[in-house]
């Protein structure tokens, strides 16, 4: 069974850094690519970055050249590092497989506020 374990969240004003963190049971870390999702209150849950099995990145527009996905692959592990945060970024955000094929986790919660 895949399980997913995010952390690193936290209140952090604008203009600061975050460092997130998944870890997933389930041995799929060399099958899939993966994934960091967010959703913000009254919407819904969008990808904002992804990661292919041999490292090609690719963001949403909204978090493109101020966050940066990578994966540890021997720790089944995939980081988010969110650099330049603005209040629209606060969430909770979550990782799953690119297409989230699995049961979500509990996510972490991120709120950028002065």
């Amino acid at each position: 069974q895949v399980q997913f374990v995010e952390s690193g969240g936290g209140l952090v004003q604008p203009g600061g850094s975050l460092s997130l963190a998944c870890v997933a049971s389930g041995n799929i870390f060399s099958i899939y690519a993966m994934g960091w999702y967010r959703q913000a209150p009254g919407k819904l849950r969008e990808l904002i970055a992804a990661i292919t099995i041999r490292g090609i990145t690719n963001y949403a527009g909204s978090v493109k050249g101020r966050f940066t996905i990578s994966r540890d692959n021997a720790k089944s592990t995939v980081y988010l590092q969110m650099n330049s945060l603005k209040p629209e970024d606060t969430a909770v955000y979550y990782c799953n497989s690119n297409t989230a094929s699995f049961k979500w986790g509990q996510g972490t919660q991120v709120t950028v506020s002065s």
